[in-house]
């Protein structure tokens, strides 16, 4: 049995949406990263990052309660290789993929929180940095246009590259980044959010109702920050 500890953001939503693609059977654990519950003990026992999100194998490892994988892009790769699904089996292929999600972990990710951070949640606000921070966002996005202008998908067909980069454009109004004047990128967004498995896992955790969400992300973002 596959557990999931996670949350209502871009990195909690790669990996729900990997299990929904894989119709894989998982339990779900939602973490309140308002009350925190990601610092305390039995959450850090299991990931000794205190953050989202985490998954527990109990068909491994079972005698020490199941084998725990932190970091979602660990994640992606290590369910793509139990299911065997949506990770090229070839060298070349495999390392296409998992260079994309090295990139957006390492880049996209980063440069969006940072963007969202200064343009929602930081006071007092820092013009310099805001902008820093956005250009950056917005390049990225720009590279994945290029690519996307000759490529369907990010590394052949639809993988764990495209599930790890989907949520973090998905975000792009919220973090403030500009998506106007990149035709590939919003074709490939738009493909991808038309599948079934992505529309099902978007909704997980359940979210609050969206007069709600505004509120709760930056109560959440600003908590990150105490």
């Amino acid at each position: 049995m596959l557990e999931l500890w996670t949350s209502e953001t871009p990195n909690g939503w790669k990996t729900t949406i990997m299990l929904e693609e894989l119709d894989a059977a998982y339990t779900l654990r939602p973490i309140s990263l308002t009350n925190r519950e990601q610092k305390e003990d039995w959450y850090t026992a299991r990931n000794p990052n205190g953050r989202i999100p985490t998954l527990i194998d109990h068909e491994v490892d079972s005698a020490n309660g199941g084998f725990a994988v932190f970091e979602s892009g660990a994640i992606l790769i290590y369910l793509a290789e139990k299911f065997g699904r949506f990770l090229p089996i070839d060298t070349m292929g495999r390392s296409r993929a998992i260079q994309w999600v090295m990139w957006q972990m390492s880049g996209l990710g980063p440069m969006m929180g940072q963007a969202t951070v200064f343009n929602r949640y930081f006071e007092p606000r820092l013009p310099e940095v805001i902008d820093r921070y956005t250009r950056e966002s917005r390049r990225l996005f720009e590279v994945m246009d290029g690519h996307l202008a000759t490529n369907e998908y990010l590394a052949g067909d639809y993988s764990i590259a495209d599930i790890a980069c989907f949520p973090w454009v998905r975000g792009h109004d919220w973090a403030c980044i500009d998506m106007t004047g990149l035709p590939h990128l919003q074709r490939w967004f738009d493909t991808i959010a038309e599948r079934p498995a992505v529309q099902r896992g978007l909704l997980l955790p359940e979210p609050p109702k969206a007069d709600e969400m505004a509120e709760k992300t930056t109560r959440q973002g600003k908590n990150i920050l105490a």
